[in-house]
């Protein structure tokens, strides 16, 4: 098991900064189109089925950990990440078949001999890693 990710007192208050400024960004960006084109709490509960939909699959067992594993390597091969992740292939075949699916990560197949099939993080799977950055930091804060 890896430790925790610990930060610097200095780091964590530049982080806790910056992660207020987004959120405060978020919040008023989101009220001021609610008031503007009117929706109603409904239509916000009829949105979040898809949001449902989303975090069923992102924490499904593996998938945090291969999007992540993507965003810190770039790219990488089946081979790859099933030595970083120690997973089964049958397991990760299936994840990988999910994830891109869903749009969070490219297959690129690279002809050979031998082909090798290449996964990179897409745009939407990139913005939710990083998305999901202040979840797995107040997760691990005092």
């Amino acid at each position: 098991m890896s430790m925790p990710l610990t930060l610097s007192v200095e780091f964590r208050k530049i982080v806790e900064m910056q992660m207020d400024r987004t959120i405060q960004g978020i919040e008023s960006t989101f009220f001021a189109i609610m008031e503007k084109q009117k929706i109603t709490p409904q239509a916000v509960k009829e949105e979040m089925a898809g949001l449902q939909e989303n975090f069923n699959v992102l924490f499904q067992k593996w998938s945090l950990e291969i999007l992540y594993t993507l965003l810190l390597k770039k790219t990488s091969g089946f081979g790859g990440l099933k030595k970083i992740l120690e997973v089964n292939s049958r397991t990760l075949s299936d994840k990988l078949k999910l994830l891109h699916t869903c749009g969070y990560i490219e297959r690129n197949v690279q002809t050979g001999p031998p082909v090798r099939v290449v996964y990179t993080l897409s745009t939407k799977g990139k913005n939710t890693v990083l998305l999901a950055l202040p979840l797995l930091y107040y997760s691990t804060s005092v």
